[in-house]
């Protein structure tokens, strides 16, 4: 993986563009810390399809679901109420 200081990669955006679409990732450094990695679209789908669901895919799953054990309504003792 080729690494880029930011102002190449400003400068130069059109040939960092091609080289991520022929060599694949591309790194971004700011002042020598990594920042930033160019990847081509490909494989940022394959990335984003294997990562972990979303909060919307799992509450629309049935995988998983129980039935919560709720006690019977009314069931509950209550205290006696406090005399003033």
């Amino acid at each position: 993986m080729n690494t880029w200081q930011v102002q190449d990669a400003k400068a130069r955006f059109s040939e960092l563009l091609d080289m991520c679409i022929s060599e694949g990732p591309q790194m971004v450094s700011r002042r020598g810390t990594e920042t930033a990695v160019l990847v081509p679209i490909a494989e940022w789908r394959r990335l984003a399809s294997s990562a972990r669901p979303s909060l919307k895919s799992l509450l629309l799953n049935n995988e998983g679901c129980t039935d919560l054990l709720l006690p019977k309504r009314g069931a509950a003792r209550r205290r006696p109420p406090v005399s003033l």
